[in-house]
């Protein structure tokens, strides 16, 4: 972690629409929190929903784009994405059956985030998922 957490520490990232951003969005966030015990959630949440935004909105169309930030302070992590909207639908984490190849993102950030908020807006969606990295009553660790 930084040595400067006692205060918000915010990073944004934008994103191409490509499939393979995905993997850059992964990297540039464990990047960041190197050394956190919340990196490896925080890793499989970005992806799940940067990959949700390239697959199922108008960020994965030609030009399309995605915004991450990550906000870090001494109790919480906050990730966000962002899509280019174009979906009419509010994402749920669902319940696939067992032989299903998709729809289990959201049900995974929703059991690894302590808290999961979705925003829409005109230029689209924002879902941020909060881990909480200390301990105090009603809590679980990271």
């Amino acid at each position: 972690m930084h040595e400067y957490t006692s205060s918000p520490r915010v990073w944004g990232l934008i994103c191409p629409g490509f499939p393979e951003e995905v993997s850059r969005a992964r990297r540039w966030t464990r990047d960041i929190l190197k050394g956190s015990p919340c990196a490896d959630d925080a890793e499989l949440i970005v992806s799940e929903l940067s990959a949700n935004a390239v697959l199922h909105t108008a960020s994965g169309h030609p030009c399309g784009s995605f915004h991450l930030a990550l906000a870090v302070w001494r109790q919480v992590i906050a990730l966000s994405v962002t899509d280019a909207g174009g979906t009419a639908s509010t994402p749920k984490a669902g319940h696939p059956s067992e032989d299903a190849v998709h729809g289990r993102g959201l049900a995974m950030v929703t059991a690894l985030a302590h808290r999961v908020v979705i925003h829409d807006s005109h230029q689209g969606r924002t879902v941020t998922a909060e881990l909480f990295t200390g301990i105090r009553p009603g809590d679980f660790p990271c």
